[in-house]
């Protein structure tokens, strides 16, 4: 696990920047799910599950409700396209919830709901009944972000806190810096010829951090920022997640004002 860097010790120091924008957010009463998408564009099957994720907006579920994360994996880059939002990384992580859920494969499109996987009924749309069940749950941990968006970097200055000693040992802080309203011509593979629209990419992740002794994270991060990445576009979350379950604490996304909602449009 990564330590974490104490706010009251030595800081890494925050350049000003101009047209930056400042934000912040905290948890509440109510646990928040986390929602975790593993696609590829080079997976024919993906796409459909890609405007389901990009609609839930519309659909009343914002990121008060559910914290929603797209993770592209790399395994299907060999079959002709190459996925630009793709990290090899991100492929690790999903064999490691394959693993500690007992499961031999990995598959796209998979969904993943606080750490379990999610298959959508044909029949019977029953999200709404599982984000409602899981919103009742005590929240396990508490969480605080401010972060700063600026060209060329997202600073974070990230809290979090565990109440719950027995949860503090396994318990694992995560932040992840996402961009929405993105499109992809697509060239080759089972995609060709399609353009491809994605929202909650994640462009970054870093993670995990352990508590200290009194159950606490206080750190703050730098995510460097792609000169192709709209500033706009750009949001933060921030989880906190049992390593041995996979059981999400609880869930947090900023909600900056700049930062359009998703809406694929045109890179």
């Amino acid at each position: 696990m990564l330590k974490p860097i104490l706010l009251f010790g030595a800081l890494l120091a925050w350049l000003p920047a101009a047209a930056s924008t400042q934000c912040t957010a905290a948890s509440g009463e109510y646990r928040v799910p986390l929602l975790e998408l593993y696609t590829s564009e080079g997976c024919d099957s993906c796409p459909p599950a890609d405007r389901w994720l990009s609609g839930l907006p519309a659909k009343g579920y914002l990121p008060d409700r559910v914290v929603a994360l797209a993770f592209h994996v790399d395994y299907w880059n060999y079959l002709g396209w190459v996925d630009r939002f793709a990290q090899q990384r991100f492929s690790e992580r999903q064999r490691q919830i394959a693993a500690r859920n007992q499961s031999r494969v990995v598959y796209t499109p998979q969904f993943t709901l606080n750490g379990k996987d999610y298959r959508r009924s044909p029949f019977r749309d029953d999200f709404g009944e599982k984000i409602a069940a899981l919103g009742q749950r005590k929240p396990q941990a508490r969480l605080h972000l401010e972060v700063d968006l600026s060209p060329g970097a997202v600073m974070v200055s990230a809290q979090a806190n565990i109440p719950d000693a027995g949860e503090r040992p396994l318990a694992q802080t995560w932040l992840a810096l996402y961009e929405n309203q993105l499109a992809s011509e697509i060239g080759a593979g089972e995609n060709r010829g399609k353009r491809l629209l994605h929202d909650y990419v994640v462009r970054d992740l870093t993670g995990p951090f352990a508590p200290d002794a009194q159950g606490r994270v206080l750190l703050k991060h730098r995510f460097a920022v792609d000169t192709l990445w709209k500033l706009q576009n750009l949001s933060v979350a921030a989880f906190v997640q049992n390593a041995r379950t996979g059981d999400v604490l609880q869930a947090l996304a900023t909600h900056c004002t700049s930062a359009t909602r998703p809406a694929a449009a045109s890179r």
